[in-house]
């Protein structure tokens, strides 16, 4: 899909899902099962789409949409973890090329991580994988990074 392709289909993503949070509701847990869901039927390259949200100092799955997850993902390992202790978003090209990436699903084979905030504080991650390699790119981080911050909107 080209850039302003994808572009434009994030922007009716966005405005969708902004829409059905500010209808109806003021809870992080509903906006994530909403978020999810929405992304994970609408956007054709998406394998497993979810949220690991840290818990008493664990990073353990929260809402998704896929196949299984892992529930507690080890300290300081793979990709979700560089995201919250490096505070950015991870565009993950091969995750068998990442160094100690955690395989949750085998079908992996790239992923993008944006750290979820609660005023400017860290409190989990947008994860999202792909069965295909080199599937996410700027304007995949772009979009959902503002995407992200509607878990908390309101």
């Amino acid at each position: 899909m080209d850039q302003r392709k994808k572009a434009g289909r994030y922007q009716r993503l966005y405005d969708q899902i902004k829409t059905l949070i500010e209808k109806s509701s003021n809870n992080p847990l509903s906006n994530m099962a909403t978020i999810g869901a929405v992304l994970h039927h609408k956007m054709d390259y998406f394998f497993w789409t979810g949220f690991y949200m840290l818990q008493d100092g664990k990073l353990q799955v929260a809402s998704y949409q896929g196949p299984l997850a892992c529930i507690d993902l080890a300290k300081d390992t793979g990709v979700c973890w560089a995201a919250i202790n490096q505070k950015q978003t991870f565009v993950v090209p091969d995750v068998e090329a990442f160094p100690g990436h955690i395989a949750c699903d085998s079908r992996s084979k790239s992923e993008i991580v944006v750290p979820v905030k609660i005023n400017k504080e860290i409190v989990g991650v947008l994860d999202v994988d792909s069965a295909v390699l080199n599937s996410f790119d700027e304007t995949d981080a772009e979009w959902l990074e503002k995407i992200a911050q509607l878990v908390y909107y309101k």
